[in-house]
Parts: C-alpha cells; structure tokens; sequence
C-alpha cells in the first residue's frame, strides 16, 4: 500500500497533530511506508497450522513471597489528614 503526502497531511488533520512543514510530512510519508511495507511482509508468513502463543516464553512467573516489610503507619499519615473516622479518609461527596 502506498502512502502519499496528501494521506499523511489527512491523517494528521484527523488525528490533531500538528505538521509544520512539508519536509516533515515527507518524513512521515517514508517512515509509514516502511512500516506497512513490513506489516506487508508479515502477512505473507504462512501461519497454518500454528498455535497462538499467550506469551513467548513458556515458563511462570517467580514470585518473591507475600510478607510484611513495612509497619502499620496509618495513624501517621492521617494524621495530616482534614477528616478521618475508624481508620478511614472522610472526602466530600461528589455524587448526589
């Protein structure tokens, strides 16, 4: 597929970006057309037959244990707080 100057400067207009010049636009007009040139090629890999990976790497994630590594410090940071009640922030409602 083929990009022009003309698909570049409407894309732009159509997605609020701000093109100062027409060498700028060139620019673009180059960097999508190699991008759909490689999309391109992508699509003429022969996937029959291929499972869908969910992800590349068939292994799990470590996880490091679940333990505590910082005290309780709740009264400490509420104490800046304008409005508390058993433990928890007091905010204005916003929904009526």
């Amino acid at each position: 597929m083929a990009i022009e100057h003309a698909d570049v400067l409407r894309a732009a207009h159509l997605a609020r970006l701000g093109i100062n010049s027409d060498a700028e636009a060139s620019g673009y007009v180059d960097d999508l057309s190699r991008i759909l040139e490689m999309v391109d090629r992508l699509q003429a890999v022969d996937t029959q037959g291929i499972e869908p990976l969910s992800h590349p790497l068939d292994t799990t994630q470590r996880l490091r244990a679940d333990e505590v590594t910082e005290e309780n410090q709740r009264e400490r940071f509420q104490a800046c707080a304008p409005a508390t009640a058993e433990g928890l922030y007091l905010v204005p409602r916003v929904v009526e």
